[in-house]
């Protein structure tokens, strides 16, 4: 039987009432159900949070601690609710904070681009000489048009004076917003009803009363027999739900997992845009030195930026070409990141970059066909052992084996390599930050970013991992990294425990979390490494086949590229 502990964190007391497992081994003691007051904070966490399965005498060890959150203001009720899902596995549910009434709905303007381009996209924040001029057209329109300064909390490497933006009118529901839009749009502005609490703005107070809704999943393995993997499903080139992975896997819970390819101009949806590691092989090359999260044969997590090292070496020494990537549509690299791409080879999110000369590889894991196309495609068998070189792009993979597409000048350089006969090697080597390579056997690894927390403290990379753009007027990382929005977090905490987070957002009864924020939480539930991983829409947990969060999608759940599975067995 699983044990549901209800903890009410309310000022300075922490309370637990005991069901299941723990009410019977309470009773065992002689004890009533609830047994257990504590003073908040650190401390508390050893003595309140419990272990799996609870048995007489044993003391409970820690699935997060108990202090409160940190998260908007300090003075929030917070709730939390523990349920035992295996030994070594704990879900605990956390709820924070109350509704505001001070949050209201607004129209938020959308400014059209200074840029001379004219299919500039219109961004919600510019100078405040223009936000103003906007302003002021809109108020001789009959909009009661305000201009509001954007100062976004300060990152390791971004943040600060994000610029202006202008809002207008104050609604108690979003459709209430319908009127002052039609005015807005026949002004010639472009805009939109959103909710006052998914602001990130830094300084402000009335955003600060919540309310949240946190899933977190705590895996300890000196305890879990079970086994803590990455899902990606059938194939990597479709996509599906979090739930539909977990119930396929048998798990016992999930959660949504790293980016992937949505959109098919931008390559095969599904296909993971960063790293992707499968019980020690390798499917996916990492963006750039971006980090993932990497869970060892032993279910031990750690958090690490990896670089790409792919090649394509002939025996005998007779030559060797670099390989550009693995798994995905040639010519496209969803989030940038790798050599020779156009406009950069640094990181850049959600953003596909283009290289018209590349050599990526395919194994079967990619699907029944790989991408059709202009280029050349060599067929490597199980050995190695090239069967065939096509002149266009488009087969099946052979069981075990490869093939290698090739497209612009890359195509000669591998046709003229690969003689019918001739072995090649495919290395897909990850380095890690020591210079050595991952040593992949039994390994998964599902990519992220940016970094969070690091060594204990809160160091949030949003632009070394890609996430500010220039010459957007700050748009992009407004709506991703300052904005609340729903989001996953992984992270290790000092015990070794690795911690798998979802935070609701995008509704008024969940507010989301801006990056710093899930940087702070993640440093509040004792993470001393963590990254964020897909979220909003993608943000999903999964207990027992069943969704325990609310997804954002209008549609519901949505369908994903993979998953981290909680599995009862171990492979190994």
């Amino acid at each position: 039987m699983d044990g549901t502990i209800p903890i009410t964190v309310s000022g300075d007391i922490v309370s637990r009432p005991f069901t299941g497992r723990a009410a019977l081994a309470a009773l065992a003691l002689g004890l009533p159900a609830a047994c257990l007051v504590a003073p908040a904070g650190p401390s508390a966490a050893a003595a309140i949070s419990p272990a799996a399965p609870v048995a007489v005498g044993q003391e409970a060890a820690a699935p997060v601690a108990a202090g409160h959150l940190d998260l908007g203001a300090p003075d929030l009720p917070e709730n939390r609710t523990v349920t035992v899902l295996a030994p070594g596995l704990t879900r605990t549910s956390i709820t924070r904070g109350t509704p505001n009434q001070d949050l209201q709905w607004t129209a938020e303007v959308a400014i059209p681009s200074a840029s001379p381009d004219p299919d500039a996209p219109a961004s919600a924040l510019s100078s405040e000489a223009q936000a103003r001029s906007v302003a002021d057209k809109l108020r001789a329109a009959g909009v009661p048009a305000r201009v509001e300064h954007v100062q976004s909390p300060q990152l390791a490497d971004a943040g600060g004076d994000l610029g202006y933006r202008v809002r207008a009118g104050q609604f108690p529901t979003r459709a209430d917003g319908s009127v002052t839009i039609t005015v807005i749009k026949a002004a010639g502005y472009a805009a939109s009803v959103i909710y006052t609490g998914w602001d990130g703005d830094e300084g402000t107070s009335e955003n600060t009363r919540g309310p949240w809704k946190l899933e977190v999943l705590t895996i300890d393995p000196k305890e879990f027999r079970g086994e803590l993997a990455s899902s990606f499903g059938p194939n990597l080139q479709d996509r599906e739900t979090t739930s539909q992975l977990g119930s396929a896997a048998g798990a016992l819970a999930a959660v949504n997992g790293g980016y992937f390819v949505l959109d098919p101009k931008a390559g095969a949806p599904g296909d993971p845009a960063g790293t992707a590691v499968r019980d020690g092989q390798v499917l996916s090359e990492p963006v750039g030195d971006r980090p993932s999260l990497v869970i060892g044969a032993k279910n031990e997590g750690s958090i690490q930026r990896l670089h790409w090292d792919g090649s394509v070496t002939a025996s005998g020494n007779a030559g060797e070409l670099v390989l550009d990537g693995i798994n995905r549509v040639p010519g496209l690299i969803r989030n940038c990141g790798g050599t020779g791409d156009t406009p950069t080879s640094l990181p850049l999110h959600d953003f596909t970059c283009t290289d018209t000369d590349e050599i990526v590889a395919f194994t079967p894991e990619y699907g029944s066909a790989t991408p059709s196309g202009p280029g050349a495609e060599v067929v490597l068998d199980a050995h190695g052992m090239v069967t065939a070189v096509n002149k266009v792009r488009g087969t099946s993979v052979p069981a075990g084996g490869h093939t290698l597409q090739a497209t612009g000048a890359d195509t000669d350089r591998l046709t003229a390599l690969a003689r019918a006969g001739r072995k090649l090697k495919v290395g897909t080597d990850l380095i890690g930050s020591d210079g050595k390579p991952l040593k992949t056997g039994g390994t998964d690894v599902i990519n992220g970013g940016p970094v969070l927390v690091q060594d204990g403290a809160v160091n949030v990379t949003a632009a070394r991992d890609g996430m500010v753009r220039s010459g957007d007027s700050n748009s992009f990382y407004y709506g991703w990294v300052h904005k609340r929005n729903p989001r996953t977090i992984a992270g290790v905490d000092a015990e070794g425990r690795t911690l798998l987070v979802t935070a609701d957002g995008r509704q008024t009864t969940s507010l989301g979390l801006s990056i710093k924020e899930a940087a702070d939480v993640a440093r509040s539930l004792g993470m001393v490494s963590a990254i964020n991983l897909d979220g909003g829409g993608s943000t999903t947990m999964v207990q027992d086949g069943q969704v325990v969060n609310s997804p954002s999608d209008a549609v519901g759940e949505r369908p994903v590229g993979d998953a981290l599975v909680l599995l009862p067995g171990r492979k190994h």
